[in-house]
């Protein structure tokens, strides 16, 4: 994927500059996300089942990217929405467990061992990534990570309604409260390209998750 440029055009703050880096890379552009494929067809059920089994291994479990990110910024307007994200990840956690026990198990899927293989190693570098000591860099794919969740919380939300599990309201905060935040954190050049960086690698991993869902898909189809 080419490099974001850093370059503020027209006067753009943080929060616009991180908000159009995820909008550009991250999930709500996947094709994959973005088609028919986890939404009807009769192959629906099976590829929902399989994103939100896979959503679960990558964000189901504490500590997440939240949670670890929380401990690299002194900034009292970000600790504040930090404390706020980490109880509302706690609530995205066990939202998650309960579609992924109603949804049932993972379908079966040719290169299976492959793929949790990976998405481990995916969740092993956003670890890395939210613990990173370039300062607001784990805040940038924090905030990426909040951001970026609004389309997949979408996702989850038609499928607990199709599962009949109540759907919690989802706490992390909206793009006008990320964007505050990011504004403020973001104040002096350097900050603000190392936000920009941990947006756009979060928003890499993310891209990485659909491709592998829709290669997961493809698998089932071919057999």
């Amino acid at each position: 994927m080419a490099s974001l440029s850093v370059e503020k055009a027209g006067g753009a703050r943080t929060g616009t500059l991180l908000a159009a880096c995820v909008a550009e890379h991250g999930t709500a552009a996947h094709p994959y996300f973005a088609g028919d494929a986890l939404r009807s067809g009769r192959d629906a059920a099976r590829n929902l089942a399989d994103a939100i089994h896979f959503l679960c291994t990558l964000h189901g479990r504490f500590p997440g990217i939240v949670d670890l990110a929380a401990g690299r910024t002194i900034e009292p307007i970000v600790r504040s929405w930090f404390a706020g994200a980490g109880e509302a990840m706690a609530v995205e956690r066990v939202y998650l467990t309960r579609l992924a026990v109603a949804v049932g198990p993972v379908p079966s899927t040719p290169g299976g061992p492959g793929s949790e293989t990976a998405v481990i190693a995916q969740r092993s570098a956003l670890s890395v990534l939210a613990q990173s000591d370039r300062r607001g860099c784990a805040l940038g794919a924090a905030l990426a990570f909040a951001i970026d969740w609004m389309p997949v919380r979408s996702l989850l939300d038609a499928a607990a309604e199709r599962l009949g599990v109540e759907a919690p309201l989802n706490r992390i905060g909206t793009g006008h409260e990320l964007g505050i935040v990011a504004d403020n954190a973001g104040a002096d050049a350097a900050a603000e390209r190392a936000m920009l960086f941990g947006a756009q690698q979060l928003a890499v991993q993310h891209r990485g998750l659909w491709d592998l869902l829709e290669a997961r898909q493809r698998a089932r189809h071919d057999t």
